[in-house]
Order: C-alpha cells, then sequence, then structure tokens
C-alpha cells in the first residue's frame, strides 16, 4: 500500500513556475514507478510525467517536454513536478500516482496502470 500526498499548487501567472511535491508513506515506494496526471474542467485526465523506480528514466508529454522535469527521492519517499515557463493551458488538478506493480520495467502513460493515487492539487496559470 502506499498513500500519496500533493502539495505545491497555487495560482500563477503566464511564464512563471511552480514545484509540486508528493510525499509517500508506505514501504515500496522505492520500488514504484511513478507518474504525474493532470485533468482540466471537462477533459480527460492526461499522462504529464513519469519516473522510473530507480530515478534513472523520466518521461514526458510532449505538451510539457522541455518546460517540466519530475524527479524522485528515494530516501525521503518524495516526487516532485518543477514545472517552468507555465502556459495557460497547464491550468489544471495534478495528482501524483504510484504504479500499481513494483519492479515494472517500462513507465506507463496509462492511469489504469496506477494503482495509488494523491488527493490532487490545483493549480491555475493566468494569462
Amino acid at each position: 500500500q502506499v498513500q500519496l500526498v500533493e502539495s505545491g499548487g497555487g495560482l500563477v501567472q503566464a511564464g512563471g513556475s511552480l514545484r509540486l511535491s508528493c510525499t509517500a508513506s508506505g514501504r515500496t515506494f522505492s520500488s514504484r514507478n511513478m507518474g504525474w496526471f493532470r485533468q482540466a474542467p471537462g477533459k480527460e485526465r492526461e499522462f504529464v510525467a513519469g519516473i522510473r523506480w530507480s530515478g534513472v528514466g523520466t518521461y514526458y508529454a510532449d505538451s510539457v517536454k522541455g518546460r517540466f522535469t519530475i524527479s524522485r527521492d528515494n530516501a525521503k519517499n518524495t516526487l516532485s513536478l518543477q514545472m517552468n515557463t507555465l502556459k495557460p493551458e497547464d491550468t489544471a488538478d495534478y495528482y501524483c500516482a504510484a504504479d500499481r506493480y513494483p519492479g515494472r520495467s517500462s513507465v506507463s502513460r496509462a492511469g489504469i496502470d496506477y494503482a495509488y493515487w494523491g488527493q490532487g492539487t490545483q493549480v491555475t496559470v493566468s494569462s
């Protein structure tokens, strides 16, 4: 079991930056691939970024590549998402998620492969 709590959302102007954090409890965080997803009002949830359990190997949606950076600290059971050059279209609720299976070799972009989810943190980017 993994419990996840996000923080760091807020209101920012276009071009600004935010850093989201996800704190995990449970002994298997360090063995699970992790992902960030987002859901904008009236839209489906979408993959934003993912990272392998080891921290080696990061993956991004094309819409955020070059602007967002995902990282993790397995010693502290934390996952982060540094978001730079934010755009109004980045406005959404952001969720961290833990892979259903420990030790999976590849990072999935499908939400169905993630069994544990945080409650979400809201990010609003004004133009």
